[in-house]
């Protein structure tokens, strides 16, 4: 939606509300509903303001210490929202709204250099120097339930009805159960602009994806967004609700492929040009361990990495084999590699800027490709292994000087910190787990 088809849908009366979005450390969509005219006469061209507290809290909105950018001592002030208008859409699933993503910047117009959207901003920037683009995209699955989620709350998250009762991966008489839903989040999707490609079940109880077509990385992150949010509003209207954890239960947990290939002024790169190819993916082999924490930022993440359950565990590639973390795929113009190793509740900015460090890192050092893994790579011991633990992940992130010189001190410091937030937060809790296995046998 242009500006101008915005202006003309306001005085039509059709459109009365914006939203105005920023995407936080959980790439969760923040931000204000503004009149229309408002963002109309002021704010497309001006900005907003918003709290800089947006980045500096868990998940449960609460403010925290620790973080450099913003805290009690410094007063929680304000970041600037830009208004990026190349994002403005309509949003059918809310009546009379449209929708525009934000850049943050500070008072001084310098960028807040830890918001996801400017984190990927800058790893694309390193991309143009050398004439590089993206192609992107994310295959997002998530569970669907039966209950709302006031009733998921109520009941503690215990004993949910999923919309399917047995694995329906690839069934179209198991996905026509949930069809009503799943129809009408494809739908939305294509009329708010994501170029929609299809839907699946998958293997979990209640479990699906919706698959949409490649983009440039930037576009591909911010759609990822929008739909994540988009569809637990629509399944909220349906009475249902959508969880996007890695692992809700002990069946399989639910993931976030990215595929992902390089392009220039000519067109595709990778099968042009296999001296960019092949360390460009050695270096995914050489970071993947580093840069875990941008793939699976919290506690529940690591529990997906489980052996035979379509999760990887070992560091390692082959063509088309689903057992490794980083899978060939795709002839010619289509060739491409997929990273298996993020899960449904990584934020994606900060995913594809780890894949995006980690191609760099190969191509700078001129790694070489090892050769394919043959088999099982759940088999594969002599290869490195994925970080089991959140705890694992932040150190090797912390401490790695790779992602130091892609990210910048700042960044890193501030998502080492958002895993030591987290980590915090599950160590002083008592589980069930716990009541269960040590209330009278203990």
């Amino acid at each position: 939606m242009t500006l101008e088809e915005l202006s003309e849908q306001v005085a039509a009366g059709t459109i009365d509300t914006v939203l105005l979005a920023l995407t936080d450390m959980q790439g969760r969509l923040q931000g204000k509903r503004l009149t229309a005219s408002h963002f109309l006469e002021e704010v497309a061209e001006g900005g907003a303001e918003g709290c800089n507290y947006l980045l500096a809290v868990d998940v449960d909105m609460t403010p925290v210490d620790g973080y450099e950018m913003a805290s009690w001592e410094l007063g929680y002030g304000d970041f600037a929202l830009r208004p990026d208008l190349a994002t403005l859409r309509p949003v059918p699933w809310q009546e009379g709204t449209a929708m525009c993503l934000a850049d943050l910047a500070w008072a001084d117009g310098s960028d807040v250099l830890a918001s996801p959207r400017q984190v990927l901003r800058a790893q694309l920037a390193r991309l143009a120097e050398r004439g590089w683009s993206t192609n992107a995209s994310t295959e997002l699955e998530f569970l669907v339930f039966r209950d709302t989620y006031e009733d998921a709350w109520r009941k503690c998250y215990r004993d949910l009805e999923p919309a399917n009762l047995y694995n329906v991966d690839y069934s179209l008489l198991g996905t026509a159960r949930v069809e009503p839903l799943i129809r009408r989040i494809r739908n939305a999707m294509r009329d708010t602009g994501l170029v929609v490609e299809n839907s699946k079940g998958e293997c979990n109880l209640g479990q699906h994806e919706i698959n949409f077509r490649y983009a440039d990385a930037l576009r591909t992150a911010d759609e990822h967004s929008i739909y994540k949010n988009a569809a637990k509003e629509i399944a909220a209207q349906e009475g249902m609700a959508i969880s996007f954890m890695a692992k809700f239960n002990e069946r399989e947990g639910s993931s976030c492929h990215i595929h992902f290939s390089l392009a220039d002024d000519q067109g595709p790169l990778f099968p042009r040009e296999r001296a960019t190819f092949e360390p460009f993916l050695a270096g995914q082999l050489a970071c993947l361990r580093e840069l875990t924490l941008f793939l699976a930022p919290n506690v529940n993440s690591y529990k997906r990495y489980a052996e035979g359950s379509f999760a990887p565990t070992a560091v390692a590639w082959a063509d088309d084999n689903r057992t490794c973390s980083l899978r060939v795929v795709g002839h010619g113009p289509a060739l491409r590699f997929e990273n298996r190793a993020g899960g449904s509740d990584l934020n994606p900015y900060l995913a594809l800027s780890a894949i995006i460090a980690a191609g760099l890192h190969g191509v700078e050092q001129g790694l070489e490709l090892e050769a394919p893994y043959q088999g099982n790579a759940y088999l594969a011991h002599d290869k490195p292994r994925l970080p089991s633990t959140l705890r694992d992940a932040r150190e090797l992130f912390a401490s790695s000087a790779i992602t130091r010189a892609a990210f910048g001190d700042e960044v890193v410091d501030h998502y080492a910190h958002a895993a030591d937030v987290e980590l915090a937060a599950f160590e002083s809790v008592v589980t069930d787990w716990e009541r269960f296995r040590g209330f009278e046998r203990l």
